[in-house]
């Protein structure tokens, strides 16, 4: 449930559980400008840097947040790329926060495109996206000494901006404070209204300068800090064995796909300049051509790893697609149902009671009645799930200023060398990558493998990745306006049942549905009998999947399943001929089924990454993996749990 707020008569929100404003009786935004933003030195310290990064304690209603984010908005010298980490141990309702923080009309804007992303925020980190993903609000909701030490930040500022020490002693005791300055640089500076004396005391203590200052009225004084301890400070990076961060520069990115697009897009919002090489002479021609596909969570009881970072990757396709791709066209974020045929239930018991509830739910009875499942079917209902078309999303991905697109390139190997370096200076490496005859395609100090099954010679078979061939079946519709059902479905296989094959309205629409996985198969085009059997497999599908929908498709299949008592496949049977459609490509997994972002080897291997084996969830899990990848190569706040970042780094396949 969200935390409850009682509302003062002057339209202050007031908090029953600490007995306290949630901000000073002469309003928020004043305090906001000059107790924090100003009191850190901002914005003038963040000029012409390529990333600021903020920590504030006690997210509130956000009002730190949007005042922050308007003076990045309104500075021509702004960073490149904002941080905002803030922790919150009792998130507030969507509700109350828009009404809190709307009534500023030089704030309304921001504050309503907050409360959009302002849903499921579970225990837990999200990451919040705006300006196209140029503001970062990493939201950490939990107990703030636990959240930080987990996450293991290093921040440029810190607004410290709990409730009083009186009514909230946890999040000013000395062990929070500690785990405060491990988040700091030296030169970190911080800005707080308290000037308690156990608070001033606690901050000495763990190495920061500390100064009393004229306060914000009804405050007399605020306090000022810098982090400057008498002694080295130990530094610890998460996951462990990242390389020190890198400024952005020049950038070879390895595969067009979804995950080669994703990292390439990401690194280009940074400042990178990325060259994006692929054999084929157009992006997503590979796995991510797929026709259409469904990103959803996953779901488990015991809320496993997957399920976690799959919410996690579903946030970030929900975000980027709604920047760069066309609703309705290109994608939509029309929800998807889960029929789990093997009757297990997915969700917890007590799923429905908690912020869990929007993103997926018990799924209700209309929904099964549309999917004409039994009222008594075990199914769950995803709200934050939908359809997308993989290769618009990859081009889109790629169209991105700093991006260049370099086909009909495939790199036979990586090479690395020392580049000539500026007189006192001591040479650097780079990476090339070269073609078969031994030319050199492209060259830079950072190279990223991003080739899905090509991954594996890349990476001359250092980890025991496996190919697996998908095979899809698909097929128009006859009529437009036939309907199958309104929404995708997914469990046992999945079905899309309808999108769009062109951008102008009342042209083709298409179904699509699948897929087999064929581990260590690698062979394309597949031969005749396997698409045949690839046919059966996914009609089979279907059919358990949604028994009283299937028989609508049951003509599109019928020319390619066996006839009782005739040849079951034919080899002169002419495929082109049928109302069914075949579509094919190979991925690629790790053993553990989970992807892999980061340094192939941080201490032997300096500058060349990964970001692979996606598996069949690239759609889910691609645009996370590349913010991933981006975050850990410039030492930023991780866009979700470090835990779950170390499921993915490289470092467990060592």
């Amino acid at each position: 449930m969200s935390e409850p707020i009682e509302w003062l008569p002057d339209g202050t929100p007031y908090s029953p559980r600490f007995g306290d404003r949630y901000h000073s009786e002469n309003g928020g935004l004043d305090q906001a400008r000059r107790v924090f933003l100003q009191g850190c030195g901002l914005p003038e310290a963040w000029a012409g840097q390529p990333q600021w990064r903020i920590l504030e304690t006690g997210f509130g209603f956000g009002l730190n947040f949007l005042v922050t984010w308007a003076a990045w908005r309104a500075d021509p010298q702004r960073p490149t790329l904002l941080h905002f980490v803030s922790t919150e141990a009792w998130p507030v309702s969507a509700a109350d926060l828009l009404r809190a923080t709307s009534t500023r009309p030089e704030l309304a804007p921001l504050a309503e495109a907050l409360h959009r992303q302002w849903w499921g925020l579970l225990p837990g980190v999200h990451r919040l996206r705006f300006d196209e993903g140029r503001v970062l609000l990493t939201v950490c909701v939990g107990d703030t000494q636990t959240l930080l030490r987990q996450q293991s930040l290093t921040v440029d500022s810190i607004y410290l901006d709990g409730f009083s020490p009186q009514r909230n002693p946890e999040i000013w005791d000395l062990h929070t404070l500690k785990a405060v300055a491990r988040c700091c640089r030296r030169g970190t500076r911080l800005a707080t209204w308290t000037i308690a004396r156990a608070v001033r005391d606690a901050l000495a203590q763990c190495g920061f300068e500390v100064t009393r200052v004229p306060g914000v009225p009804p405050k007399r004084d605020n306090l000022h800090a810098t982090y400057n301890p008498r002694w080295e400070p130990r530094t610890t990076r998460q996951p462990e064995a990242t390389p020190a961060p890198v400024a952005p520069g020049p950038c070879i990115v390895i595969g067009g796909g979804i995950a080669g697009a994703a990292t390439a897009a990401s690194l280009a919002r940074r400042g990178w300049q990325v060259v994006v090489l692929d054999q084929a002479t157009e992006p997503a021609a590979g796995a991510s051509a797929l026709p259409a596909g469904v990103f959803a969570p996953h779901v488990s009881p015991d809320d496993s790893v997957l399920s976690r970072l799959s919410r996690s990757g579903t946030r970030t396709t929900l975000q980027q697609a709604g920047w760069l791709l066309t609703e309705g066209v290109d994608w939509a974020r029309c929800g998807v149902l889960e029929h789990r045929t093997d009757g297990t239930p997915g969700l917890a018991p007590d799923w429905v009671h908690g912020p869990g509830a929007a993103w997926s739910q018990p799924a209700p009875r209309a929904a099964l009645a549309e999917a004409q499942l039994p009222p008594d079917a075990t199914a769950c209902w995803h709200h934050q799930a939908g359809w997308v078309r993989p290769a618009r999303l990859a081009k889109a991905l790629l169209s991105q200023p700093g991006i260049r697109w370099q086909g009909d390139c495939r790199v036979a190997r990586l090479r690395r060398i020392e580049q000539p370096a500026a007189e006192g200076c001591a040479p650097a490496l780079a990476w090339q990558a070269l073609d078969a005859q031994g030319q050199v395609l492209a060259e830079a100090p950072t190279l990223v493998i991003a080739a899905g099954a090509g991954s594996l010679e890349l990476l001359d078979h250092r980890w025991p990745l496996q190919p697996v061939r998908g095979q899809v079946s698909w097929g128009l519709h006859a009529h437009p306006a036939a309907p199958l059902l309104p929404f995708p479905v997914n469990g046992h296989g999945n079905l899309v049942p309808r999108f769009p094959l062109e951008d102008s309205p009342g042209g083709r629409t298409a179904w699509v549905m699948g897929s087999t996985f064929e581990r260590d198969v690698e062979a394309l085009p597949p031969a005749a009998a396997d698409v045949r059997a690839a046919h059966a497999t996914n009609w089979a599908k279907l059919q358990a999947l949604l028994p009283r929908i299937a028989p609508q498709l049951e003509p599109a299949f019928a020319p390619v399943l066996p006839t009782p008592g005739a040849d079951p496949s034919p080899a002169d049977r002419p495929l082109a001929q049928t109302a069914v459609q075949s579509w094919a490509a190979v991925r690629c997994t790790a053993p553990d089924r989970l992807p892999i972002v980061g340094p192939v080897n941080a201490s032997n291997l300096p500058g060349l990454w990964v970001c692979t084996a996606m598996g069949a969830r690239g759609l889910s899990l691609a645009l996370l993996c590349g913010e991933l990848l981006a975050a850990r190569l410039q030492g930023e706040p991780l866009p979700l749990d470090a835990k779950l970042a170390k499921a993915l780094g490289t470092e467990r396949l060592q």
